[in-house]
């Protein structure tokens, strides 16, 4: 009998995607999203971490003010940010098709809230 590490190595099955492929994936899920949804992102940075900040469980995360909420005072400001979590999805997924698809299910989901849909919305949408 194999001895419990041994073991629980070879239960969990770790799909391997490195940082530039990753990016990579990234990139091509925005690409993936219809141009005339990309040409109104306006001010946002997309950034790849590999955790997020401690305590949150997260695959992704949005900050910034929603085009929805912008009006004439905006100006001036720092870019909003879309981070997507490389390690929590890479933990999620079993094969490197189920990295694919979750990178572009964060993006969207990310993405939506750059144009002001919320979480709820998003789930009833199936973006969850």
């Amino acid at each position: 009998m194999l001895p419990n590490r041994a073991r629980a190595a070879t239960l969990i099955r770790v799909v391997h995607v490195g940082e530039q492929e990753f990016e990579q994936l990234v990139g091509e899920a925005l690409d993936s999203i219809p141009p005339e949804l990309g040409r109104l992102m306006s001010n946002v940075a997309v950034l790849v971490a590999d955790d997020p900040p401690p305590g949150q469980d997260l695959l992704g995360l949005y900050e910034g003010i929603p085009l929805t909420e912008r009006d004439g005072w905006y100006s001036g400001v720092l870019p909003d940010t879309i981070t997507v979590f490389r390690r929590p999805i890479l933990r999620l997924c079993a094969t490197r098709e189920q990295v694919v698809e979750e990178v572009r299910i964060t993006v969207v989901h990310e993405v939506a809230h750059h144009f002001g849909i919320d979480d709820e919305e998003l789930h009833d949408l199936g973006w969850g």
